[in-house]
């Protein structure tokens, strides 16, 4: 009876032991791999959109450099901005801290407005002192490569904002889907200055301001619902 009796209350020690051994096991391993994981993730594709947008802004800067274009210039401006927004992305996800990523999404929403305040600037500055706009079709060719470069850089930053579940990241991945539209105002403003307005350049630039604005205001929504 003895025996029995003790039999059993080790097969019970042995339960417990072992499935409080095994959960604590799994469940501090299984924090941990998934915080790496998650860190690695956001970081690779946080450098990867920061290359797309680096590579296309020094483009357009070249041609900004020929065609002196301000529709073209404040989506540089954007572009420049929108690339900078990786630096406090990536130390948020290199330090697994959520409060980090939350700033990092206030560092973006603080971005996307400053460099709709400087394309204002320079959008009026070239309303009262008009400047000529040359190599056109170069211009427009600026504004696809910008196109091309900001979606490109939403789809890697909007997929793994969803997968990682970083309210930040998908932000930054609207901003960059909204800035791939901007890009083609130049696009826009390349064809109508072509037709003898040349006025439409500056208030083309304008009108991508205002988009500007909007962005940064569903911006701060997006990372607002998600703090």
């Amino acid at each position: 009876m003895s025996t029995h009796s003790e039999a059993q209350g080790h097969a019970a020690h042995g339960d417990h032991h072992d499935g409080g051994h095994e959960h604590g096991h799994g469940h501090s391993h299984g924090l941990v791999d998934e915080s790496i994981k998650r860190s690695r993730d956001g970081i690779r594709a946080v450098t990867v959109a920061l290359i797309v947008l680096g590579l296309t802004a020094a483009a357009q800067i070249a041609v900004f450099v020929m065609s002196g274009s301000v529709a073209l210039l404040a989506d540089l401006i954007h572009n420049i901005g929108d690339a900078a927004t990786a630096i406090p992305l990536g130390i948020a996800f290199a330090l697994r801290s959520a409060r980090a990523e939350r700033h990092a999404g206030l560092f973006v929403v603080l971005a996307i407005f400053v460099s709709a305040c400087v394309a204002a600037y320079e959008a009026v500055a070239r309303l009262i002192h008009p400047q000529a706009v040359d190599h056109l079709g170069i211009l427009a060719a600026a504004g696809v490569v910008g196109f091309v470069g900001n979606w490109t850089a939403a789809l890697i930053r909007t997929r793994a904002g969803k997968r990682l579940d970083s309210p930040a990241l998908i932000a930054d991945g609207a901003h960059a889907r909204a800035d791939a539209y901007v890009s083609l105002a130049v696009v826009a403003s390349a064809a109508v200055v072509a037709l003898g307005l040349r006025i439409a350049d500056p208030l083309i630039g304008l009108a991508i301001t205002l988009v500007i604005l909007r962005i940064t205001y569903d911006s701060w929504r997006t990372v607002r619902a998600g703090a």
